[in-house]
C-alpha cells in the first residue's frame, strides 16, 4: 500500500467510479458485489491484473527455482483524473482470485475512508 497524496486519508472519498483494465468481468463482478460505483464519480477505483509472468533474468534462476516466484499480480490504484492517490499492489503465485480481490478492497477500506454504498 502507498498513499502518494496525504489529504486523501484526511477526508471522506464521497463516490467511486470503476475501471478495470485488461478487461476482466470476474473482478468487475466481484467489485460490483463490494461496493455501488457511480459512472460520474471524479474518484476513479483502476484495478489491473496480470497472470503468467515469467522472468528471464539469471539473478533470479535459485528464487525461481527454490521458492514460490510470483507469476501474477493485482494493483488497485485511486485516481483523481489522472493524478495517483493511493495503490495497493500484490504479487501472486497464481491468478488473482476473488479472495484476493476482496482482500484487497478491505485494505482499501481500512486506510481511505470511502463513503458507505448501503
Amino acid at each position: 500500500m502507498t498513499v502518494y497524496d496525504r489529504n486523501v486519508t484526511r477526508g471522506e472519498i464521497p463516490c467511486l467510479r470503476l475501471r478495470v483494465f485488461p478487461p476482466d468481468p470476474e473482478a468487475k463482478r466481484v467489485m460490483e458485489t463490494l461496493y455501488t460505483f457511480a459512472s460520474e464519480c471524479p474518484y476513479t477505483l483502476q484495478i489491473s491484473t496480470k497472470s503468467g509472468i515469467h522472468c528471464n533474468s539469471n539473478a533470479n534462476a535459485p528464487t525461481k527455482t527454490l521458492s514460490n516466484f510470483p507469476s501474477a499480480y493485482l494493483r488497485m490504484e485511486l485516481r483523481r483524473g489522472m493524478r495517483l492517490l493511493y495503490s495497493y499492489y500484490i504479487d501472486l503465485t497464481a491468478s488473482p482470485t476473488a479472495s484476493d480481490i476482496e482482500k484487497g478492497f478491505e485494505r482499501m477500506q481500512e486506510d481511505l475512508r470511502l463513503r458507505s454504498t448501503e
